[in-house]
């Protein structure tokens, strides 16, 4: 479904899940309140579980109390993949996941997941709350699940234990850890390096171990995961800019009336810039902490060679791909 130029996309939500009439059970009178999980892979202290909790807050108020929303951080519930099966069916409610575990559902998602797409950040939130973002998250239905906004997930660079890389060349032969996308996988081997597809889990244990030589992600979770401690090179190549998503059940929030529903969608929405601004100080914060422990980041050389080995994985795009890469580069 296009959403246009709706101002009011969580009304739509309602609307285009039929939620209209009585197509949903609600509760009833003095049943108590309705009472949601939701699953979140990084720790309390990671700006998107800070965002979690502060939708939950939002959610119990504006309901008044009707409305209850359980976070699960740091894992508990599964590994994305694992989260996104129960979400499906109905046994998580609403999780926090990577578009990227989202996009193996959704195709149309990986667009968002080109490597260099963006301009700035700026460029990214442009796209995202303009008609390409709301036709994309509103996509999510096609899979059983409600998408409810878009988190900040700043820029994923690389990092490994064995040498400074300042130049494609250097990154060569590397074993890299990657999600679990054959996108993912496709532009890792583009840069010169050998992608190793691992739940975000495993990852320090294969770094410990040596499985893996290095893996790419963004600051704030190269602290959080201690990823720090065993990959001191930290290269900003900033290569990609991929958004995390916070979408719910389709079977789980069949429970709400459209009112309801549109009241959660809502409080998703205004939660984004509480995260946005938590993502900004965490990442300030991350660069200092990780340079105390003696780690230097490494600024790579000619940049135009990372974005050059990057067209190739454009080329190999499937034409809808393609066309939604060019609405988003025509995005000012």
């Amino acid at each position: 479904m296009r959403l246009g130029h709706c101002r009011f996309p969580w009304v739509v939500l309602a609307l285009s899940l039929g939620l209209a009439g009585a197509a949903f059970a609600q509760a009833a009178p003095g049943a108590g309140p309705i009472r949601l999980r939701l699953a979140e892979l990084h720790p309390d202290d990671h700006p998107t579980t800070m965002a979690d909790y502060e939708f939950a807050r939002l959610v119990s108020e504006r309901s008044g109390g009707r409305i209850k929303i359980a976070v699960f951080s740091g894992s508990v519930l599964g590994q994305e993949i694992s989260v996104l099966e129960q979400l499906q069916f109905g046994a998580i409610d609403i999780a926090r996941v990577s578009l990227t575990a989202v996009a193996s559902y959704v195709p149309p998602l990986v667009a968002l997941e080109m490597p260099y797409l963006y301009k700035d950040e700026a460029h990214m939130w442009r796209v995202l709350r303009g008609d390409v973002g709301r036709e994309l998250l509103a996509s999510v239905k096609s899979a059983g699940f409600v998408g409810l906004c878009f988190f900040e997930a700043g820029a994923r660079s690389f990092y490994n234990s064995r040498r400074p890389v300042r130049s494609p060349a250097d990154l060569a032969g590397l074993r890299v850890r990657v999600q679990e996308s054959q996108l993912m996988a496709d532009i890792v081997a583009a840069f010169g390096a050998r992608p190793l597809p691992l739940a975000f889990g495993e990852t320090y244990s294969a770094l410990e171990t040596g499985r893996v030589d290095g893996a790419e992600n963004n600051l704030p979770t190269y602290l959080t995961s201690l990823h720090y401690r065993l990959a001191g090179y930290y290269t900003l190549t900033r290569h990609s800019r991929i958004p995390e998503m916070l979408v719910g059940s389709q079977r789980s929030l069949a429970v709400l009336s459209a009112s309801d529903l549109a009241l959660v969608a809502k409080a998703a929405e205004d939660v984004v810039e509480f995260q946005r601004a938590a993502w900004r100080q965490y990442e300030k914060d991350s660069a200092e902490t990780v340079a105390k422990s003696g780690i230097s980041f490494i600024e790579p050389t000619s940049p135009g060679a990372w974005k050059a080995l990057a067209a190739k994985v454009y080329e190999s795009q499937p034409k809808d791909i393609r066309a939604i890469v060019a609405r988003i580069k025509a995005v000012q």
